[in-house]
């Protein structure tokens, strides 16, 4: 049996397409066969931009879709640039308003347009009520495939308003008015034990349930669907009218798109940002957030400077310096990493981070200690020089707790001055920890041993 005759998972074709030409047109006919749309979305992406638009043409049409979907924003630009007429017709034709509010960042206004003709009424009525919301907004995201009933209707008219509907899952039945407003829910569960058939509608429905605005950030709307414990939650807009729904599916794809973001703003790049973006366009992205980081080096490099008599006459200092700022740096990434946590749950305000601020530096002092001791008493055996000793000691406690103090409160005025922490947190805090280090020890050691 051959390699490409076996069941592959993604990695497996991967690798498998990182061979001659001749043999990728195989490999990845093969990958069809067995991958789902979103894995051959993250298989197109692992190609270089050539390859992938060479790949792309063997997608199958009824596919082309969904895996244009599941690809991140610049990766499916490299697909829409290469992309023929009749294709991409082809493409606009089969979005729904909810596929084409996804794909609208990567098609010109023509193209949209085009799209947008293509829709019948209800769908150009949804598309544009999501494009009123901005794409920080859960309005722009809303679900349309729901089932919704008038009050005036019994029991058995809603059941069969879900038998009728093509729904892949509901859990709740929206009861709203002519005008659109949103009355209320009914659970399926309720529905079904119903034994009046005849019963009306509106005496069935929940007294208080559970809504999300249109303008609600994404994340905020995730969270209260996940709090209501439900599948899904109906969005409203400021009238009260309905909207849609978010479900257990969009929250996923909005948590798995957030976390992702967090990971890549600490470098200074997008959630979208593609493994093969071109030379030029990926040395511009990457170059601000170098040049930041260089200022800040410039910062730690001229507070060194300004101890220059001591380093050149104790050579010790220089070698003991990564010790100190290394130590800051991992002390007060902890702290910060639990504060930007405890932001994004919002468990962490100004109001609680006095008492947030005595905890950390409760933990910093007990480990400042300890470690200074142990980082002590190696330099004087090291050096031979129990004044070094103390002086790296006292120097380790003292970045330790400001370490703490700084993790606490960097995040803080970070998200207060609507900065995101993730994204400049990291480098504020170590400037802040190789700076008060590097005086802090290179100060002691111009008093205590000059």
């Amino acid at each position: 049996m051959s390699e490409i005759d076996k069941k592959e998972d993604l990695e497996g074709f991967v690798s498998q397409l990182h061979t001659p030409e001749e043999s990728q047109s195989v490999v990845f006919d093969h990958a069809v066969e067995q991958l789902v749309p979103t894995e051959l979305s993250l298989l197109l992406e692992s190609l270089p931009i050539e390859a992938r638009c060479a790949r792309w043409l063997q997608v199958p049409d009824e596919l082309k879709t969904s895996v244009l979907l599941g690809m991140r924003y610049q990766a499916r630009d490299s697909i829409f640039l290469a992309m023929d007429e009749s294709t991409l017709d082809l493409i606009l034709r089969s979005l729904d308003a909810e596929c084409l509010i996804e794909l609208a960042d990567n098609l010109t206004e023509e193209q949209i347009e085009k799209a947008f003709s293509y829709l019948d009424s209800k769908q150009q009525s949804w598309y544009q009520g999501a494009a009123e919301f901005d794409e920080k907004h859960i309005g722009r995201y809303a679900d349309h495939k729901l089932v919704t009933i008038p009050p005036n209707a019994k029991a058995r008219d809603a059941l069969r308003a879900l038998k009728r509907g093509t729904i892949d899952l509901c859990d709740q039945v929206f009861v709203v008015d002519k005008q659109g407003l949103f009355l209320g829910v009914i659970p399926v569960s309720m529905l079904l034990k119903e034994k009046d058939p005849m019963r009306m509608v509106r005496g069935m429905i929940e007294t208080v349930p559970i809504t999300v605005l249109g303008t609600d950030p994404l994340i905020t709307a995730t969270e209260t669907l996940e709090h209501s414990g439900g599948y899904s939650l109906p969005i409203v807009d400021n009238d009260g009218r309905l909207v849609g729904r978010i479900t257990q599916a969009t929250a996923l794809w909005i948590m798995k798109e957030h976390f992702e973001s967090q990971l890549m703003a600490k470098v200074g790049l997008t959630e979208s940002a593609d493994l093969f973006v071109p030379v030029f366009k990926g040395a511009r992205q990457r170059a601000v957030w170098l040049g930041l980081n260089l200022l800040t080096a410039f910062l730690a490099s001229w507070t060194i400077g300004l101890f220059e008599t001591v380093l050149s006459q104790v050579v010790a200092l220089a070698v003991l310096m990564p010790v100190v700022a290394s130590m800051g740096g991992i002390a007060g990434s902890q702290t910060l990493t639990l504060i930007i946590r405890g932001l994004a749950t919002k468990q962490v305000t100004f109001r609680n981070s006095w008492a947030l601020s005595k905890q950390e530096l409760g933990i910093a002092l007990f480990n400042g200690v300890g470690w200074a001791a142990v980082i002590g008493v190696v330099t004087w055996y090291w050096f031979e020089s129990g004044v070094i000793g103390l002086v790296i000691g006292i120097a380790v406690m003292a970045n330790i707790l400001v370490a703490a103090l700084s993790g606490v409160y960097i995040p803080l005025i970070l998200d207060k001055c609507k900065f995101d922490p993730a994204l400049s947190g990291a480098v504020v805090l170590t400037t802040v920890t190789d700076v008060v280090g590097f005086v802090t020890f290179l100060g002691l050691g111009t008093l205590l041993i000059l």
